[in-house]
């Protein structure tokens, strides 16, 4: 398969395009579906003021030829925005994949995914692992490959890598996720 026939997948067709094979989605449940607005909300601010855009998991990314992925959480600087509409063949600014539970899936997002995303150009990886409620930050080195940037676990951050001003408190993101268990 294509990138194009990927794309042109009816909406309700899912998965992710690897070595042109379409390749099934984790199955991300409810704890997924808590963090991305927790990431979107916690982006807003610091994202309208500087004309960023948020972006969640339904937008298809070109990376390469036979290979396209749909990212948890983007977000994409104000001068370097996606299109409206169409295969995005651009890297945001930032990625975050949330890890899911399956070896698999934890295999993916932090092997498979960061290599992908390395050569793709995406200058912050972010991995959130709400097992162990944890987020790590990857920033892109002049290499071309990832460097580990930030961890953290619980607490109020305010110096994120490449994102001057954003504060997380992910004691905040904790809670929320804790009230699924």
């Amino acid at each position: 398969m294509t990138l194009e026939e990927w794309k042109a997948l009816d909406e309700d067709a899912t998965g992710e395009l690897v070595d042109g094979v379409l390749v099934e989605e984790e199955d991300v449940g409810a704890l997924h579906e808590v963090i991305v607005p927790w990431l979107s909300d916690a982006f807003g601010p610091w994202a309208r003021s500087r004309g960023a855009m948020r972006a969640t998991s339904d937008v298809k990314y070109g990376l390469a030829p036979g290979l396209g992925r749909k990212l948890d959480f983007s977000v994409f600087l104000a001068g370097d925005l996606p299109p409206a509409e169409g295969l995005v063949r651009k890297p945001p600014y930032v990625a975050v994949e949330i890890v899911s539970r399956t070896a698999r899936d934890q295999r993916r997002d932090r092997v498979e995914k960061l290599e992908e995303y390395a050569r793709f150009g995406i200058r912050y990886y972010w991995i959130v692992d709400p097992t162990p409620r944890t987020v790590e930050i990857f920033a892109l080195r002049d290499d071309g490959s990832y460097a580990l940037a930030f961890t953290a676990s619980p607490g109020r951050h305010d110096a994120i890598p490449g994102c001057d001003g954003l504060v997380l408190d992910l004691d905040d993101l904790w809670a929320e996720v804790g009230r699924l268990s």
